[in-house]
């Protein structure tokens, strides 16, 4: 189980970091302003323009910085021990994806796990994936990529897990 990050690749990656690029682009237009503002002759416009641009880029990064901070601790797996075979803790976490009505996107049985969360109109679905080892399971939760950036919906996202953690504990 070597794996403690949950893995997103193509056009996933890019839609997951989306808003971490929208704040490094816009940190490099204030960024920009500030450089440009040395043109300007009147000093005192060029002072306040450059100002505004550096603060503009600290906010920027500070935002953006933040949302890499929380989006990287998303992706972390969190690990619950394994009491029994990887094989009933699969059964068990499969039986509650099916009665939670989560679409099964991939499986291997005593294995590994992947499902999709139901979406509505107004709560968007979530991506659960979880990996199943001799001592532990690997549990991930995040909002998918393919709906769209949700600071709200991390906290559906934690529930998932700890629904993955009580049906794995309660095999033990």
């Amino acid at each position: 189980m070597n794996q403690q990050t949950l893995r997103l690749h193509g056009t996933d990656r890019v839609r997951y970091f989306a808003p971490v690029g929208l704040c490094v682009f816009l940190g490099l237009l204030c960024l920009g302003l500030a450089c440009v503002s040395v043109l300007l002759t009147n000093i005192q416009q060029a002072a306040a323009i450059t100002v505004t641009g550096l603060l503009g880029l600290l906010a920027c990064g500070a935002v953006g910085g933040l949302l890499l901070k929380l989006q990287m601790r998303w992706l972390r797996y969190d690990h619950v021990p394994l009491r029994s075979s990887p094989e009933a803790a699969w059964d068990a976490v499969h039986h509650l994806a099916l009665s939670a009505g989560w679409r099964i996107a991939s499986e291997s049985p005593g294995r590994t796990l992947r499902a999709l969360t139901p979406g509505s109109m107004f709560e968007e679905g979530e991506r659960m994936a979880v990996e199943f080892g001799p001592d532990e399971v690997l549990v991930a939760s995040i909002c998918d990529p393919a709906v769209g950036f949700t600071l709200t919906g991390q906290e559906r996202c934690r529930r998932h897990c700890e629904q993955v953690r009580r049906a794995v504990l309660a095999i033990g």
